[in-house]
């Protein structure tokens, strides 16, 4: 398990990370999400003993990650995939993590058939490609069949096929009982992938749910309606937390209510509907609502944006 126990780092005035805490269950996947400038790499530096936080505790299976006698069989960490000497090859990589922590040679093998990257174990990293390097960093974060993985942005440069094996290879680990932490900005996947979420926002803590909960509460859902009298049942709906836009002549998108507070409104008044269904709210979208205001840099709106506004 990952403990963070009133996690503060400060880097001379600015405080990066404020009061943070939180846990980390073994057996599922676990997103570790925020914006840009949230502080989640600093966290899992605090996490590996890279950065001292300024106050508080980090420990991974109930001690700091200093205190394991040979961290390679506790905790596994990708942080940064291109932190490998680039004149070596992949397999002398591996050797050399492998004799420091007294990992068997056949360890290498079966890691490198792991990550499919065993052809090219003998070339020299400065040639792999980005996905190369990250399968690599994957390897070398497994290599000591670690109950604890942490994994920074694992699919980044991956190709589908790539992204289809993190995901599986994620959710495998899981289900041997360890504790995964994987930060990711791609929020389509992690729908796919973790099962819990842990969201900060300018160093703060923001959620800390399932992913099924989070996306549920939301608010962010909708329910699409199709009716002839589309006109009719919007003056009908209206209220101060209804928000209702007309997707196209007939069709409406009404959020801030559910489909049998419609459906019943429709039937007290001889409302035709053609269709009424509920919208569950993506990942990204209950994302972005909940961290709105936690994102360090907002970028103008976009002209199809400025028009669709303006329409």
């Amino acid at each position: 398990m990952i403990s963070a126990h009133e996690l503060t780092k400060r880097y001379g005035g600015k405080t990066v990370v404020e009061d943070l805490g939180f846990e980390v269950h073994p057996g599922a996947v676990t997103g570790f999400l925020g914006p840009n400038g949230a502080g989640k790499s600093t966290t899992m530096r605090m996490l590996l003993g890279l950065d001292a936080p300024t106050r508080g505790r980090a420990t991974v299976g109930g001690r700091s990650y200093a205190a394991h006698p040979a961290p390679l069989h506790e905790v596994g960490a990708l942080l940064e995939a291109r932190s490998v000497h680039p004149g070596r090859s992949a397999y002398h990589h591996l050797m050399a993590l492998a004799h420091t922590h007294s990992i068997p040679k056949k360890r290498v093998d079966e890691v490198l058939d792991l990550v499919g990257i065993q052809e090219v174990a003998r070339k020299r990293v400065k040639g792999f490609s980005l996905g190369m390097g990250q399968r690599l960093g994957i390897a070398a974060a497994l290599i000591g069949d670690p109950a604890t993985v942490i994994l920074d942005e694992p699919v980044n440069g991956l190709d589908p096929e790539g992204v289809l094996w993190i995901r599986n290879l994620l959710k495998s680990l899981a289900a041997q009982g360890r504790t995964i932490l994987v930060s990711s900005h791609l929020m389509s996947e992690m729908a796919l992938t973790a099962e819990h979420l842990i969201i900060i926002g300018r160093g703060r803590l923001l959620a800390d749910t399932t992913v099924e909960r989070f996306v549920r509460e939301s608010g962010t859902g909708s329910v699409k309606v199709v009716t002839p009298e589309a006109g009719l049942l919007t003056e009908l709906l209206t209220g101060p937390d209804v928000r209702i836009s007309c997707e196209s002549p007939g069709t409406l998108d009404v959020r801030g209510t559910d489909a049998e507070h419609i459906g019943r409104t429709a039937a007290a008044h001889g409302i035709p509907l053609f269709e009424l269904t509920p919208q569950e709210a993506s990942l990204e979208q209950a994302f972005m609502d909940l961290t709105r205001d936690s994102v360090e840099y907002v970028a103008a709106p976009s002209l199809a944006q400025s028009e669709g506004a303006a329409a």
